[in-house]
């Protein structure tokens, strides 16, 4: 069953994200990121600037078959349809809405920042994940 974990009250969601997907391809997992194009557009854009001294390699789903087979482990992929994703280790949600088939990833990582609509959503896709037997982490961020 997929590990469910809320990271709450997150002042930056794409920045946090960053350093997320740095620390989970330290580690070794496969991981793709979805959220709204928009979303998944800015967080390209930081991870191009994100670390001088250690870059984050990381693709568009649509962009695949350019990635070599032997890179595609140590990719981070952006996926507005995460099913799309090559590898489902683990996703990272920065959407309002439960990711289609999040139960194919053995982890999920669900992003809330500090505005309220965003705090609401994920209120609602708390109850949703529990009302389905998900067990769920819950870490506080920020103050």
């Amino acid at each position: 069953m997929t590990e469910i974990s809320f990271h709450f009250n997150v002042l930056s969601p794409t920045g946090y994200a960053c350093r997320l997907l740095r620390k989970a391809l330290r580690r070794g997992s496969a991981i793709a990121v979805t959220g709204p194009k928009a979303a998944l557009a800015e967080l390209d854009r930081e991870l191009w600037a994100f670390d001088a001294a250690e870059f984050v390699p990381h693709a568009w789903v649509a962009d695949l078959d350019a990635v070599p087979q032997s890179l595609r482990t140590g990719t981070v992929w952006l996926a507005p349809e995460p099913l799309a994703a090559p590898l489902h280790d683990a996703l990272v949600n920065l959407g309002e809405s439960a990711p289609n088939g999040f139960e194919s990833f053995r982890r999920l990582i669900e992003v809330v920042s500090t505005g309220e609509s965003d705090r609401s959503a994920a209120r609602e896709r708390w109850k949703g994940y529990a009302r389905r037997g998900y067990a769920i982490e819950r870490h506080e961020v920020g103050e």
